[in-house]
Formats: C-alpha cells, sequence, structure tokens
C-alpha cells in the first residue's frame, strides 16, 4: 500500500496509477489472443493503449496543477493597514442662501490618518473581490469669503467600499488594479464652532454613493501566506451640506469630496 505521506508529484502518481489500472485490462486482452500470431498482433495495441491513459491522466494532473497552487496561496486575505485620507470639501453650488454669505465663499476639508481593515476573497488567482471597514473624521473650513471660519466639525463618515481586482502575476510581487462602488454614510456631523453664534443649531451632509478606482501590489514574504501591501484609491463622490437654524434651512450648498485614500500595511493570505 502506498503512503499517504509520499512526497512525490502528483503527475507522477497518476502515472503510476494509470499503469497499475492498465495492467488487469491489458492481460485480458491478451488472453482473448492467445498464440504467437494474436500475442504479436495484441502487443503494439496494448503498448498504445497503455500509452494512451497515460498520457491523458498526466494531461488532467498538469490542468489541476493551477487550481492546486491557489489553494495553496488560499482564497481569503486579510490587510490591516494605516490609511491617509486626502478629501477636497470644496463647493460647486449654492441652493440656499438665507444669511448673505461674501462673494467669492469657498471651503477645504482637513485631511486624516486613520486605521483600515480589508477583507479579500480571490475568485480566481488573478481576480478578487475587496471590502474595507474604516470611519474617518473630518472638519469643513472656509478658505475665501469667511476665511479661517470652521464651518463643520467632526463630521464622521463610514465609507462602505467594494472593488473588484486584477491581479499581475510577477512571482513575490503581484500589482493590480480594480474599480468598484461606495456609499459615504455621515454617521455624525457637528456645527462647527463659527456658526454656532450665527444661530446654527444642526448640520447635515447627506449619505451619497460613488464611484472608486484602485491601484497597488502585493508583497510576498515567504511562504507562509504573510506579506506587505500598499494600495492607492481615488473616490468620486459628493454630498450636500445644510445648515439649519431651528428648523429653518439657513444655508445648503453642493460640496466636491473626491478623497485620495492612500494605504499601506501588512497583509496575511489563507
Amino acid at each position: 500500500m502506498q503512503s499517504l505521506s509520499d512526497n512525490r508529484p502528483a503527475s507522477s502518481l497518476i502515472q503510476i496509477n494509470a499503469r497499475k489500472f492498465a495492467g488487469p485490462y491489458l492481460t485480458a486482452m491478451r488472453s482473448k489472443n492467445p498464440g504467437p500470431r494474436g500475442a504479436a498482433t495484441a502487443a503494439p495495441e496494448d503498448k498504445e493503449m497503455k500509452n494512451l491513459l497515460v498520457a491523458s491522466l498526466g494531461g488532467l494532473a498538469m490542468l489541476a496543477a493551477p487550481a492546486q497552487a491557489q489553494d495553496d496561496e488560499g482564497k481569503l486575505q486579510i490587510k490591516v493597514l494605516g490609511t491617509y485620507v486626502a478629501p477636497d470639501g470644496k463647493i460647486t453650488e449654492f441652493t440656499t442662501d438665507n444669511v448673505g454669505l461674501p462673494a467669492g465663499t469657498q471651503t477645504e476639508a482637513n485631511d486624516n490618518v486613520v486605521p483600515t481593515l480589508a477583507i479579500e476573497y480571490f475568485v480566481s488567482p488573478n481576480f478578487s473581490i475587496e471590502t474595507i471597514c474604516c470611519l474617518t473624521q473630518h472638519d469643513v473650513d472656509a478658505v475665501s469669503g469667511l476665511t479661517g471660519a470652521e464651518l463643520v466639525s467632526d463630521g464622521k463618515v463610514i465609507p462602505a467600499t467594494f472593488t473588484a481586482k486584477y491581479h499581475f502575476d510577477a512571482g513575490a510581487v503581484k500589482p493590480y488594479i480594480g474599480a468598484g462602488a461606495t456609499y459615504f454614510w455621515w454617521v455624525d456631523v457637528e456645527p462647527g464652532a463659527d456658526t454656532i453664534p450665527l444661530g446654527v443649531t444642526r448640520t447635515t451632509l447627506s449619505d451619497e454613493f460613488g464611484f472608486v478606482l484602485q491601484a497597488g501590489t502585493d508583497i510576498s514574504l515567504g511562504e507562509n501566506g504573510f506579506g506587505l501591501t500598499l494600495d492607492a484609491k481615488r473616490y468620486f463622490v459628493d454630498t450636500t451640506a445644510r445648515w439649519y437654524a431651528g428648523e429653518t434651512l439657513a444655508i445648503e450648498t453642493e460640496h466636491k469630496l473626491d478623497p485620495w485614500v492612500i494605504s499601506a500595511g501588512v497583509a496575511f493570505r489563507f
């Protein structure tokens, strides 16, 4: 009986098993062709049949090799990242202005660095689906018109993101590109410190769907699934900002967020 710990390649084992399988069949063929003439005729046919069986099963082993390689690498990858979030935040349209904002008023959102968790599933060796989980916090300040005024304070957003990625196989270094969809969910927004003296009691930012492009690389370190990862995303998403005095809408503006999101960290594939 063959040992379960046999370390020979799968194709060699299949060829050995093919010979074992072909043996009884060939014996039966010889028994149907007795005598010197029958043996002479059967020998070439037996050899041809045996070679065909071995070649066919060997081919199946080669076809199975890529799938086995993917199983060895693992289909699930977890990434723990440090992420730099750099949104735009500028005003693209004034839709309501009941307070008379100065001409040329413009805004920007501040940058932030946050921890991020990414979970990735490999559908095939070159194709994967990824989602990220993080929460980032930003203020919105005026850069002209009301220069230096804080208009939005501690806006907390969860950028729910799903991307489809294609991986290029360059050995231990595997670059990738991707694209997908995002939903910016604002879980908390506070009026800016400089709006409260003007009578503002509530500020909101609208939740919105958007589009995201992605590129990066995974760098394998050894054969245990551990590695390093670098990733860059560009989001394309807007939001509507509203400032209320009591129940009265005082100001409504459209803003372009479109953040760059740059991440680096460690990955483990299993």
